[in-house]
């Protein structure tokens, strides 16, 4: 093995990560989000516990994951928490309702900048069932389909209805 020492980068590494740091939540939508957060509760029996992550790391990874789409699991590629942190305060989060008053928020500041004419604002729906549908209460197979129609051996002759053993019978 070559025991020459590995050259010199010449070039500085970036601080950070472009792709995950242009998801970042900005100072302004944060002075908004921290206060709609519900208070942290230590759930350890003793009190203790591993450190926990910071609240403002955690809707990072969360709105990297809302904005791009990507699996939750992509997280763990990522330089912001693992997955199963950023899911679980997520749950936390919307079961708190957080993002309904992050919602509310925003609409109400949209309105106090904007205006939102809420005469012209109707809303469209429709309940009924799907045209090509089908019944809802239909018989259902004794077995699935695919056992019904199995290929003939090639070496096996077709029977006829006079053989009466079960057996092979003689080509007339």
């Amino acid at each position: 093995m070559n025991q020459e020492p590995c050259a010199k980068r010449t070039r500085a590494r970036t601080p950070n990560n472009p792709t995950t740091t242009s998801f970042r939540v900005s100072d302004a939508l944060w002075a908004v989000l921290e206060p709609l957060l519900p208070a942290r509760v230590n759930t350890h029996r003793f009190g203790g516990g591993r450190p926990r992550r910071p609240d403002r790391a955690c809707a990072d990874a969360i709105f990297y994951v809302l904005r791009t789409g990507c699996q939750w699991q992509a997280l763990d590629q990522t330089e912001c928490v693992a997955h199963s942190t950023a899911h679980d305060r997520f749950q936390e989060w919307v079961g708190a309702g957080v993002f309904l008053r992050l919602w509310r928020a925003g609409v109400e500041r949209f309105d106090e900048l904007r205006g939102i004419d809420w005469d012209w604002l109707s809303m469209d729906g429709a309940m009924t069932k799907a045209p090509l549908g089908g019944e809802k209460n239909r018989p259902q197979p004794d077995r699935s389909g695919q056992g019904r129609r199995q290929a003939q051996r090639v070496d096996r002759g077709a029977r006829r209805a006079d053989c009466r053993d079960g057996g092979r019978c003689q080509p007339a």
